[in-house]
């Protein structure tokens, strides 16, 4: 049976052309998961910058020393802390 192409009629009966008819389903259907696919994977970017910024942060913020001479904070490689 040959398949059906876009400009030939729907062979549901409607009287549609396939593309009009039952081929936006497959397309939008293939959008879809696209779509879906690439927000994944925006979403699993956003977190995985998110855990990393909290972590550096972490770590910074234990390693602040006050230096009573300079009247500031620094880092633990001496660089001034505002």
């Amino acid at each position: 049976m040959p398949k059906t192409g876009r400009n030939d009629l729907c062979s549901c009966g409607s009287g549609k052309k396939f593309k009009k008819c039952h081929g936006v389903k497959a397309s939008t259907n293939r959008q879809s998961k696209v779509l879906m696919v690439v927000v994944g994977g925006a979403v699993i970017a956003a977190l995985a910058a998110a855990a990393a910024s909290l972590t550096s942060e972490r770590e910074g913020a234990g390693t602040r020393v006050w230096d009573p001479v300079h009247g500031h904070y620094h880092n633990q490689y001496g660089q001034e802390i505002p």
